[in-house]
């Protein structure tokens, strides 16, 4: 982290967590931040899916909720970004205050709500993304919807024309009784709706599923069963936690999901678990608590083909991301890995 950047985390960290996520945001479409561009390696090349990625480290969606900073985000590094979640109508979410930054802990806790400016607007946004990039769009659900499984059908059909995946959110926290559509009758229904939907566009993309880290074992099996059955293109794993084990931070108990380096030997455990149960026959992503090139590369010894991060930027800046990446690259090489696909799960056992 250079001196620029470190005055401007300490300077945003001054302020409310929302208002300075806000003003990350402007000084990354106004170009005051790095952008470093591809950081790739023939060993750090690699895909999941179907995707050919320059790298393995996503950006999560959560971030940039209404693809308003494609470009610079592009360029930050990542080998592939997700934007949203995305609702067929615009909403406000949960009332504010809303996001806290438990600096003790390294993690943030949030209770958004979907908060977005609908599917039409971002699809605008998305209709003019970086022809190069990786780009997916995670998709929800309104909180006063009728038929909620319906919602993220009608968001892929609006906007696939311009994505590479799209993701089912059926684990954020903050919406009510939106987890209960992990149940697995409730999940094959949702999902084959989905999947009808992308079926019959006219550019197939993947579809992808995040699920929570707070799943007991049976219910873990039941979503390993669902997706391997439904056609689901890969497993995102996890969504925040609602647990608040070990917390230091004064925002300990507020009411939300938790992301962030308390996240990481749950969300891994939990991948690790979805590994072995699904065979490794369908490609995972890792996320939750990622803010190293060491934990990057547990994920993927994990069984991950790729992970993501988030709430690591909140503390160490967009500098990290081609850090993260170089050292990944560099860990690959120390244990004799020609590429990335080479050591998905090879460390599958420690986590178990």
């Amino acid at each position: 982290m250079n001196f620029v950047e470190r005055i401007g985390l300490a300077a945003l960290h001054r302020v409310d967590p929302e208002t300075a996520h806000g003003l990350a945001m402007k000084a990354l479409k106004a170009g005051l931040t790095a952008t470093p561009g591809p950081v790739t390696s023939t060993r750090l090349k690699t895909s999941i899916a179907g995707l050919q990625l320059s790298n393995p480290l996503g950006l999560a969606a959560g971030f940039d909720k209404n693809a308003e900073a494609l470009e610079p985000l592009v360029q930050s590094g990542f080998g592939f970004i997700e934007v949203g979640a995305a609702t067929p109508r615009p909403q406000l979410g949960n009332p504010k205050p809303r996001l806290f930054r438990l600096t003790e802990d390294k993690a943030a806790i949030n209770r958004f709500g979907f908060n977005n400016e609908g599917m039409e607007a971002i699809g605008a946004r998305l209709s003019r993304r970086p022809k190069e990039g990786v780009i997916g769009l995670n998709l929800g659900a309104n909180k006063d919807s009728a038929d909620r499984p319906a919602d993220f059908a009608k968001v892929l059909a609006c906007c696939a024309k311009d994505l590479d995946f799209a993701t089912v959110n059926v684990s954020s926290p903050n919406t009510e009784k939106l987890r209960d559509l992990q149940g697995k009758a409730a999940l094959s229904g949702l999902l084959a709706g989905v999947i009808e939907t992308r079926d019959t566009l006219t550019r197939r993309i993947p579809v992808f599923l995040k699920i929570a880290p707070d799943l007991e074992l049976s219910e873990l099996e039941d979503v390993a069963e669902v997706a391997m059955e439904s056609g689901v293109d890969a497993v995102i794993a996890t969504n925040t936690t609602l647990s608040r084990k070990g917390l230091k931070s004064r925002h300990a108990e507020e009411a939300g999901g938790l992301s962030g380096a308390p996240l990481f030997d749950r969300s891994t455990r939990i991948l690790a678990r979805l590994s072995k149960l699904t065979d490794s026959q369908i490609p995972l992503i890792g996320v939750g608590g990622v803010s190293s090139g060491a934990q990057a590369y547990a994920k993927i010894c994990a069984g991950a083909g790729a992970v993501q991060l988030y709430t690591a930027l909140v503390y160490g800046g967009l500098s990290m991301v081609p850090r993260i990446v170089r050292d990944l690259d560099d860990l690959l090489q120390r244990d004799g890995f020609t590429s990335v696909g080479e050591a998905v799960g090879s460390k599958r056992e420690e986590w178990l």
